[in-house]
C-alpha cells in the first residue's frame, strides 16, 4: 500500500481519494415561538398589574421576558394589542358563559362571588383597576366587553332582544369594578356567600329573561 498526494493505493486496486474529515456543526436550538409568546404575555400581565398601562413600556416587557422589543412588536404589533391579548387570555368568562343556558344565571352569580372573595385580587383585576382611565385601554375594554361577554351571552340567549338582555347582564358583571375601586369589597366579603349567590342569581335571571309582552305575558324565546 502506498499513499500519493492524498490518494491511498493498495496493490491491485484503483486509487481512491481520501475523504477529508468534516467538522460537526453544533446543533442550534430552534426558537420556541409558543414559549417566547408565553413569556412575553406573562411579563406583560405582571407589569401591567403592577404599574398600569401608562407606566409600562414595550422595552420593559421585553427585558422582563428575556426578549427584544422587535420580537415583542413582531408577535403582538403594539402595546395596546398586547394588553388586549393579555386581558383576553386572563378572562374566564367565556367558560362561565358556555354551557347549559338554563344554568347561566347561577354560573354568572357564582363567578361574581368568586371574584369578590378572591384574595389577593387577580392579575386581570389589577390590570383593569390601574389602567381603566387610559384612552387606549377604554377602547380595548369596549372590544373585550363586546367579544368576551355581550356576544357570547346573546348567542346563549337567542330570541327577541337578546343583545339588550346580554347588555343588561353585562352591567352587573362589569359594574363590580367601579364599586371595588371606589368603595372596596369589605361589606360584600362579609356577606354570606350562599345568600349573595342566591341574590345575584335572581338578578341575572331577571336581566336575562325575555321582556314581558302586552298584559305582562312573556314573549316566546
Amino acid at each position: 500500500m502506498t499513499t500519493q498526494a492524498g490518494v491511498t493505493v493498495q496493490a491491485g486496486e484503483a486509487a481512491r481519494p481520501v475523504e477529508a474529515a468534516r467538522p460537526v456543526e453544533a446543533a442550534r436550538p430552534k426558537r420556541d415561538r409558543a414559549a417566547t409568546r408565553r413569556r412575553i404575555l406573562d411579563a406583560a400581565r405582571d407589569l401591567f398589574g403592577e404599574h398600569g398601562y401608562a407606566g409600562v413600556t414595550v422595552r420593559m416587557i421585553a427585558a422582563s421576558a428575556g426578549a427584544n422589543t422587535a420580537l415583542v412588536n413582531r408577535y403582538f404589533g403594539s402595546k395596546a394589542a398586547l394588553f388586549g391579548e393579555v386581558l383576553e387570555g386572563e378572562s374566564t368568562l367565556r367558560g362561565v358563559i358556555a354551557g347549559d343556558p338554563d344554568g347561566l344565571p347561577r354560573r354568572l352569580a357564582e363567578h361574581f362571588v368568586r371574584q369578590v372573595d378572591r384574595r389577593p385580587v387577580s392579575a386581570m383585576t389589577r390590570m383593569i383597576d390601574r389602567s381603566a382611565g387610559h384612552p387606549e385601554v377604554k377602547q380595548i375594554l369596549l372590544r373585550y366587553l363586546e367579544d368576551a361577554i355581550v356576544e357570547p351571552l346573546a348567542a346563549q340567549l337567542g330570541g327577541p332582544d337578546a343583545r339588550a338582555r346580554a347588555l343588561l347582564a353585562s352591567t352587573i358583571i362589569m359594574g363590580g369594578g367601579p364599586v371595588r375601586r371606589l368603595l372596596g369589597l369589605n361589606d360584600l366579603r362579609a356577606a354570606d356567600p350562599a345568600e349573595l349567590t342566591d341574590r345575584l342569581t335572581a338578578m341575572f335571571t331577571a336581566a336575562l329573561a325575555p321582556a314581558p309582552g302586552p298584559a305582562g305575558v312573556h314573549r316566546e324565546v
